[in-house]
């Protein structure tokens, strides 16, 4: 090692330190960045907040969200998304853009209010723009057949399990259900949600380490 007179390191060595920890700033710097851009446009995490997905997805499970994929093309009936809802899903009861539909009444809600809720939801596409909707014992019966849900919760009897009537989900929009059919607020209170609501959608879980899979 060379050394200066007054025993410290040459210029050369001082430079080549400095260098070092410019350079590693500059890496540092750029990872946040990169992550930074990922969370934005590409990939977002996400934690399950609730038992609404059971027992597809656990309450403090971590799902991973594919944002860019919404840019591209829409999400299809059997797809897990990420969305904002409707202003007053968040509530009890939850509020319908439409009278005579949702809660304690015998058709699901088909009219969301027209203002979106800055609350993150995650549910299951049951049904997308022009499909018509009714719920039999928690399942759904999409342009009348009833659907193979082998994933879900049975609903257990509450007024949510049954709505009759028949509504039609408009264009542009998709219906939402959570897999635990007897304990989630979803579009059979508040509505269907318009693709502009939609943040993407979860394609993997990578905690807890036994859950990590994708979908």
């Amino acid at each position: 090692m060379v050394r200066n007179d007054a025993g410290g390191l040459s210029p050369k060595e001082e430079k080549s330190g400095t260098n070092k920890w410019v350079e590693l700033i500059g890496i540092v710097i750029f990872a946040l960045l990169l992550a930074f851009v990922i969370q934005l446009f590409l990939v977002k995490t996400y934690r399950i907040p609730s038992g609404s997905m059971e027992p597809t997805l656990d309450i403090g499970q971590r799902v991973l969200v594919n944002r860019i994929g919404m840019r591209f093309g829409d999400p299809k009936v059997g797809d897990i998304v990420v969305f904002h809802p409707p202003a007053g899903a968040d509530i009890q009861p939850a509020t319908c853009g439409a009278q005579g539909e949702g809660n304690g009444s015998a058709r699901p809600c088909s009219v969301p209010t027209p203002e979106e809720s800055d609350q993150t939801f995650i549910k299951r596409v049951v049904g997308t723009g022009g499909d018509t909707i009714s719920i039999r014992d928690g399942h759904v019966i999409r342009n009348g057949r009833l659907q193979r849900e082998s994933f879900i919760n049975a609903c257990g009897g509450g007024f949510g399990c049954n709505f009759p009537g028949t509504i039609t989900v408009p264009d542009g929009s998709f219906y939402m259900m959570g897999d635990n059919r007897g304990a989630s607020d979803d579009s059979r209170y508040w509505g269907p949600v318009p693709k502009d609501w939609l943040i993407g959608t979860a394609f993997a879980t990578y905690w807890p380490p036994k859950r990590i899979g994708v979908f």
